[in-house]
């Protein structure tokens, strides 16, 4: 008896301090003598029950690639409950900062053009999650976005992300369920996580899409979701619709009023990865120069019944059509989009004219590996806000180059991009806007 007792102690005292060393494996012999070796005479032990041997925390992605600071994080730590591993905390923080120099130059001569410095944080969050049973789980953040942008000062923080996700209740990947505020997929540059973008700012045309249908296409709403073999994805939800705050004219002009809405908003998504090795397993736009995929998707959303209470258009309805496709091979990253908006209001103050605008993007990254992961990129966006009437051109050009220091976990960015506004955009007329950023992320 006493040989198995220090056996064990031995034993368990080698794996303490092998534990930063990799996984070890104990054996056991039909006397209960435990070993550190194999042999015909002894079996496995199961070392999932000897305290101190599961990692309970967990942080750092070990299919990462090493980048200069080393492999890059999870989407935040998980903490796991020792009694209980269906049950577990994550939390984690994203901080984008950005510095810029904005040069606006009219076309009208009597209007001065201006150049602006601006430095702020783009994007501020604490994220939460939490899992109840291998089910359920919850998901949100709390938020500070812009803060310092412009003239805007210190912003107040709002609730971002707060779903209940619901996996596999059936055993499958097709069926899936989240709960209030979840993204819907109106576009897929703004359904990717925004620590995963390749530009902080995403294309305007794809902002609009985010706001046309539901308040930053999360307002609350129930969906479904899942996948057959990563070859097929689908999406479908309902829920709230529009916000006044986020309500604009062909013009950008705000509505300046309170609406009222009278049915839920709905639609969904399909997306195809139809070659074999090549299925996208993730909403991304940075693969780091790993593996391959290719995707094309749909999607019909239609927010109806909207009540302006007021201004002239008094009833007017929202349907977005989508088109995405996005491929990468190796280091090549390449995607883009296509949005059609019906239901458009021309003018708030002038007109009761509605119609139709059409827009797309398509970007391309390509990340060196030998150069510790810098990644030059190109967009390119048109957007005509207003079909059928002249002046409602908008276009932008945008080149830049990343820097994965540790992948997503810390990158830095520098960012050039030129827009051309046609003559129909508010009081000023035609503009082009010159901008550099400086940027930055840290996230974990």
């Amino acid at each position: 008896m006493k040989k198995i007792v220090l056996s064990t102690i031995a034993a368990l005292t080698v794996a303490s301090l092998s534990a930063n060393a990799g996984e070890i494996k104990l054996y056991q012999n039909a006397d209960g003598q435990v070993f550190t070796t194999p042999a015909a005479d002894r079996t496995a032990l199961d070392m999932s029950s000897v305290s101190g041997s599961k990692k309970s925390i967990t942080i750092v992605d070990k299919k990462s690639p090493d980048f200069l600071l080393g492999k890059q994080t999870h989407i935040n730590m998980k903490f796991v409950a020792d009694d209980n591993s269906d049950m577990w905390l994550k939390a984690g923080v994203r901080i984008q900062g950005t510095f810029e120099n904005v040069s606006t130059n009219y076309t009208n001569a009597a209007t001065a053009d201006i150049s602006t410095p601006d430095a702020y944080l783009r994007r501020v969050r604490f994220e939460v999650a939490a899992g109840f049973n291998k089910w359920a789980s919850f998901v949100m953040d709390v938020r500070n976005d812009k803060a310092n942008f412009e003239d805007d000062g210190e912003k107040g923080f709002n609730v971002g992300d707060a779903y209940v996700k619901i996996k596999k209740p059936f055993n499958t990947s097709l069926v899936n369920f989240k709960l209030y505020r979840a993204k819907i997929d109106v576009s897929r540059t703004e359904t990717v996580k925004s620590a995963r973008v390749i530009a902080y700012d995403r294309p305007k045309v794809a902002d609009e899409a985010a706001q046309y249908i539901t308040h930053n296409r999360r307002g609350t709403n129930i969906q479904a979701y899942g996948d057959w073999d990563k070859k097929v994805h689908y999406q479908i939800a309902a829920g709230d619709g529009v916000a006044s705050a986020k309500l604009v004219d062909a013009k950008g002009n705000k509505i300046g009023s309170n609406i009222t809405q009278g049915s839920f908003f709905y639609g969904g998504k399909v997306v195809l990865s139809p070659f074999d090795g090549w299925e996208e397993t993730k909403r991304t736009e940075t693969y780091f120069a790993q593996g391959k995929h290719f995707e094309i998707g749909a999607a019909y959303w239609a927010s109806e019944n909207i009540d302006t209470l007021g201004v002239i258009a008094q009833k007017i309805d929202h349907t977005l059509v989508n088109l995405e496709m996005s491929a990468h091979y190796k280091g090549l990253f390449v995607q883009a989009e296509y949005f059609d908006f019906d239901g458009v209001v021309e003018d708030w103050t002038t007109s009761t004219t509605t119609g139709k605008s059409s827009g797309w993007y398509a970007t391309s990254e390509y990340v060196i590996e030998s150069l510790n992961f810098l990644a030059p990129f190109v967009r390119y966006e048109s957007w005509n806000k207003f079909e059928g009437k002249d002046g409602y051109d908008y276009t932008a050009a945008t080149a830049g180059v990343n820097w994965y220091l540790k992948g997503n976990s810390i990158k830095a960015g520098l960012v050039y991009q030129t827009e051309e506004y046609g003559a129909g955009f508010g009081v000023n007329g035609e503009k082009s806007i010159d901008t550099v950023r400086l940027t930055s992320q840290f996230f974990f």
